[in-house]
């Protein structure tokens, strides 16, 4: 009997030396939760902000706001044509870069047509490296620039161990996904600044947010665009130039197997007229965006689920 005692007087003894360790768990996970909802709110908040109030009230004049003439790079295909199209359809005249002369004088003469706006192309292979620019800049020279949009990029044929891949692969990636980019905003950035007005937009990847096993390279290349974007941003802000980094997820482009099952779902991978409908919605607006609202609430889910 007395060794019940003992243990009863022992428990109560421990369970009133841990009452204040429970509270304070308890204070944590309130706080914790607290926090998260707050983090949820805000979130969803931008996405309405971004993504849905802009479409119910008028479009943006892009031509008084940044200029008459938008670059875009990788034009003939997926993001690139779409994202074109789009800035046509709200009257800019379009400067097309790719490096097939005939896909770009359909793609020109398409947009002309459709869209009674004024093309120019320029036949450019990025994968050249620095002999392409020159050419780039005298074309470029005499055209009030509004937007760039740096769209240009190469793709693994599919997931491989890094040292799998090439070195002409690499050498593409360096040349074209960085490089392009890079030059493509030293040619018209410094008529942005002075005529105090512009936009940049260049279109990175959903792979820049983590690191991609497999897509060593790539992810990096895209990660390098999204820093580089940001960064310009913090610089030329103050001088009127908008710098937008883009990172889309899953776009139904040539990238994306066209029978995959992610095809199939339209509202989760959306067409590439689709998302540079969204996307464009957003210049001006967000710095940093995936573009789309289903892939803001993708990158959302894998943020908090990595927390």
């Amino acid at each position: 009997m007395a060794a019940v005692d003992s243990f009863y007087l022992l428990y109560r003894e421990i369970a009133r030396s841990c009452n204040c360790y429970m509270e304070a768990l308890a204070l944590v996970g309130a706080w914790y939760t607290a926090r998260k909802s707050i983090t949820v709110v805000c979130d969803f908040y931008s996405l309405i902000r971004l993504h849905f109030v802009p479409r119910l009230v008028s479009r943006a004049d892009l031509i008084k706001q940044y200029g008459k003439w938008a670059v875009v790079s990788g034009a003939t295909d997926g993001i690139g044509r779409a994202y074109a199209e789009e800035l046509a359809s709200r009257g800019l005249n379009i400067v097309l870069i790719s490096r097939n002369q005939e896909k770009l004088q359909m793609v020109a003469k398409d947009i002309a047509d459709t869209y009674k706006v004024e093309t120019d192309i320029i036949v450019a292979d990025f994968s050249n490296g620095r002999e392409i620019y020159n050419p780039i800049r005298e074309a470029l020279k005499d055209k009030d620039i509004g937007i760039l949009v740096n769209n240009v990029g190469v793709f693994y044929p599919y997931p491989q161990y890094f040292t799998q891949v090439s070195e002409d692969k690499l050498w593409d990636i360096i040349n074209v996904n960085i490089a392009a980019a890079s030059l493509m905003v030293h040619i018209v950035l410094p008529g942005m600044v002075e005529r105090k007005k512009g936009a940049v937009v260049t279109i990175s990847s959903g792979s820049c947010c983590k690191p991609t096993p497999q897509l060593a390279a790539f992810s990096a290349s895209k990660a390098y665009l999204d820093h580089f974007s940001r960064a310009l941003q913090y610089e030329y802000a103050s001088k009127g130039i908008f710098v937008q980094s883009l990172i889309p997820f899953y776009v139904a482009t040539n990238m994306t197997a066209p029978g995959s099952i992610l095809h199939k779902c339209p509202w989760l991978v959306p067409s590439p007229k689709v998302y540079a409908h969204h996307a464009v919605s957003t210049l001006g607006i967000s710095k940093r965006t995936t573009g789309y609202w289903s892939h803001s609430i993708q990158v959302t889910v894998c943020i908090h689920a990595c927390i």
